[in-house]
């Protein structure tokens, strides 16, 4: 039984743990997306988030508390510069994890961990405001556009059979030219 044992150690000794961490933090902050292990993907976002947290308020003591966890002092400048302010509006979910598939040699599930504000592809759609739709009869301009549809449509129902009757026209005196022949 597993009871009361939260922490995976990830084999390691608790030092050669800590110091992984920090480094895979410093790593997270540094290039905004690392490639790892699902299991120490996990714990990397138990670790990191609290300090991303801290970040938000920009004052010596917090500063010093994030650098006691990370160790580099160019990383604890450019998460209180470039990070802070485009996390300062969001209530944690600081991190995602995406798996990407098993390791070849050992058959690892291996995922990609990545700051959520960094990442280009899902900001920008979401950034894309849609319309809401209303399934009810609605306003006066959809009634506009129903309407102007419905005239497009039947003016091309009469094009179209009066092409056709020209068509059959031709046809047909095309036909009594031949049997007069």
């Amino acid at each position: 039984m597993r009871h009361g044992n939260k922490v995976n150690h990830l084999g390691r000794k608790t030092g050669h743990r800590k110091a992984m961490l920090s480094n895979m933090a410093c790593s997270l902050i540094e290039h905004k997306r690392i490639t790892t292990t699902l299991a120490k993907a996990k714990v990397l976002r138990g670790f990191v988030e609290p300090i991303l947290t801290k970040s938000k308020t920009d004052s010596t003591h917090s500063r010093r508390t994030v650098f006691s966890y990370l160790q580099n002092k160019d990383v604890v400048t450019e998460l209180f510069r470039e990070i802070a302010p485009k996390i300062a509006e969001r209530n944690g979910g600081y991190t995602r994890i995406i798996r990407t598939g098993f390791r070849l040699g050992d058959n690892a599930e291996m995922c990609m961990i990545e700051l959520v504000d960094f990442n280009d592809i899902y900001t920008n759609e979401k950034a894309k405001k849609t319309t809401r739709r209303s399934r009810r009869g609605g306003s006066a301009a959809a009634k506009e556009v129903v309407n102007t549809t419905e005239e497009v449509v039947s003016d091309a129902v009469i094009e179209t059979s009066e092409e056709t009757s020209t068509e059959d026209s031709t046809d047909s005196t095309e036909n009594s030219e031949e049997k007069e022949k």
